[in-house]
């Protein structure tokens, strides 16, 4: 198994994600989307696996920032994945990929825990 978890290293979330995943011992790679970028056909499989929707983020500031012409106009897989590309802090993170198809989104521990045990085995 190639954990790779996938973010932005200064996330809160991001951080906490890591601790977490260091304390168990479990080894991962890390992707920065801003720093390492993410192409559109990893960006596509994502949204095949896990919706667009899941996988922008609303609730932060950048989607804040944005004028409610460009909120609205982000209906469909196709104008989510070009924002996301346009501005990887709008992918909702951490996104923990097992490299196998398997892929979490968020993080809590026992989501962790729950994730790490069915990629197991």
């Amino acid at each position: 198994m190639k954990l790779t978890m996938f973010g932005i290293k200064n996330c809160d979330t991001i951080k906490k994600a890591r601790r977490w995943l260091e304390e168990q011992g479990v080894a991962y790679q890390f992707h920065d989307y801003r720093a390492d970028g993410l192409s559109e056909q990893q960006l596509r499989d994502f949204v095949e696996r896990l919706g667009w929707q899941a996988l922008l983020n609303t609730r932060g500031t950048t989607w804040r920032k944005l004028d409610e012409a460009q909120r609205n106009a982000c209906d469909n897989a196709d104008a989510a994945i070009a924002l996301m590309l346009e501005q990887p802090a709008m992918i909702k993170r951490p996104l923990l990929d097992d490299g196998n198809g398997h892929a979490l989104l968020g993080f809590s521990s026992d989501s962790y825990q729950q994730f790490l045990t069915e990629v197991k085995s």
